[in-house]
């Protein structure tokens, strides 16, 4: 009779459960990495739109720049008033706004108000204002782009009297300044209690210059104060920068500069 034997159980090595999936069907090492991913695309994007703004904002302030370079050039500069001799109608720290296209596009007139560069050595030697090393640097570069007053360390502003080819001399019997002998009445624009002129002289404009005087007559150094320079007192059209047309600062005396063309209206052509 044959013996039955009781077998001897065998075991077998189970591989590792699998991982149970989420409620979305979606195992934790999976999730944890589209976590990762999520987050590093997330901190590209803000980068990307801080770089954006970064870009947006540089192209913003050049495109400013030179907007501002491009009007000071070719349309409208400010400048700063340093001194009395144009006044009342220009005060010492005073702002105003010049046209540049005055002479280059439009014509000048007697009695605009123009400002020039200095024709020879009108203003001798100036003490530039220093803001140190970096301050200059800056303040230079604001003003060649326009966000700053032009200095008036190389320019001055006084009014045109008379024009190329005109007689001016003064003064008449009545002690006016005389305009291709006819005189003219200034007290439009004279400081209160200004004579005309306390020189007499007696020119005729040269072809491309102008003669010109302050509104301050008895405080600004003006044409007839070079009548004995190379020059002969007068300034030449080509270094006229521009009419000025308004003054803006300080805000309590916001004016708009119009040219008195009344004064000048009976003048005949030299």
């Amino acid at each position: 009779m044959a013996s039955v034997t009781e077998s001897v159980p065998v075991t077998y090595e189970q591989p590792d459960p699998e991982p149970m999936p989420d409620a979305a069907g979606q195992s934790r090492a999976e999730r944890s990495e589209s976590e990762a991913r999520s987050e590093r695309i997330s901190r590209r994007r803000r980068r990307s739109a801080g770089l954006g703004l970064l870009r947006e904002t540089a192209i913003i302030v050049v495109s400013a720049l030179v907007l501002s370079w491009l009007i000071k050039t070719l349309l409208v500069q400010a400048f700063f008033i340093p001194s009395e001799s144009m006044e009342n109608t220009l005060d010492i720290g005073d702002r105003v706004m010049v046209s540049r296209l005055v002479p280059r596009v439009l014509d000048l007139h007697r009695g605009d108000i123009i400002v020039f560069k200095d024709p020879d050595h009108w203003l001798g030697e100036q003490t530039k204002p220093d803001y140190g090393s970096v301050g200059n640097i800056v303040a230079k570069g604001l003003t060649a782009v326009g966000l700053l007053p032009q200095d008036s360390g190389e320019h001055l502003i006084k009014r045109v009297i008379g024009l190329p080819g005109d007689h001016v001399t003064c003064c008449s019997a009545d002690g006016k300044v005389e305009v291709n002998g006819k005189p003219i009445t200034e007290t439009g624009y004279l400081k209160p209690g200004s004579l005309p002129s306390e020189t007499p002289f007696d020119v005729v404009v040269p072809n491309g210059m102008l003669w010109v005087m302050g509104d301050n007559r008895q405080q600004s150094a003006d044409s007839r104060a070079h009548l004995g320079s190379p020059g002969g007192g007068f300034v030449p059209e080509s270094d006229v920068v521009g009419t000025a047309f308004a003054t803006v600062w300080p805000f309590d005396r916001l004016t708009i500069h119009r040219n008195p063309g009344s004064v000048f209206a009976n003048v005949p052509a030299p």
